[in-house]
């Protein structure tokens, strides 16, 4: 069962992404795995303020609403996403101003990674989905499709969707992608990204991983 301390984190959570300024009144989402079941804001709820009131707990293998309000008419694809990546606990819909400037824009870089923060926390490759109606099957299926082997996507004139194992993680995803999609607006398209070897060698120095 979920407790009152956690819906109290829930809370201070959206509260902190509303402050950095990632969505305007009702324009995001957010989503947190506990246990078999996740807490999801309501539809309609403003983020940088929701309070208890505005909450849903769901069943995430079921989608069944278990208690308080209707969810987020995204929740389908937080859900989905919680059920595809038993490593993520925490989904992000967002709408940041220079992200979602670039997810509107008629020619979408193909490529993210201005500084090495982008590959070793946004992620290598950030997917493009096409536009579908807000709250579609189509949207809930292509998003869902996209995250299961990355964390961080762009929706086509809609905004933007990150995941990660806590609050924090997807909080430094969701910021860092700002970061990336204001250095190439406020570049005016005159701008370097990191080579192949150059993220080959951030994965293997930095992170510690096994080059690809």
């Amino acid at each position: 069962m979920i407790n009152k301390e956690q819906i109290n984190t829930f809370i201070q959570e959206a509260h902190r992404f509303g402050d950095e300024k990632l969505m305007l009144c009702s324009s995001g989402n957010l989503s947190w795995r506990v246990g078999s079941e996740a807490i999801v804001s309501g539809t309609g709820s403003w983020l940088p303020r929701i309070s208890e009131e505005k909450i849903a707990i769901c069943n995430i293998a079921t989608g069944e609403r278990l208690e308080g309000v209707r969810p987020s008419m995204e929740s389908s694809f937080h859900l989905g996403i919680l059920r595809e990546r038993p490593d993520v606990n925490v989904v992000l819909h967002f709408q940041s101003e220079y992200a979602t400037a670039v997810s509107c824009m008629k020619n979408k870089p193909i490529n993210f990674n201005v500084t090495a923060e982008i590959p070793c926390h946004v992620g290598r490759e950030i997917p493009i989905v096409p536009y579908y109606r807000p709250g579609s099957p189509e949207l809930a299926k292509a998003v869902t499709e996209a995250m299961k082997e990355h964390n961080s996507i762009l929706l086509t004139n809609h905004g933007q969707v990150v995941c990660g194992k806590d609050f924090d993680q997807t909080f430094e995803r969701a910021t860092f992608f700002e970061m990336a999609c204001r250095i190439i607006i406020q570049s005016g398209g005159d701008y370097s990204v990191l080579t192949e070897q150059e993220i080959d060698d951030l994965e293997v120095y930095v992170l510690g991983k096994t080059a690809k």
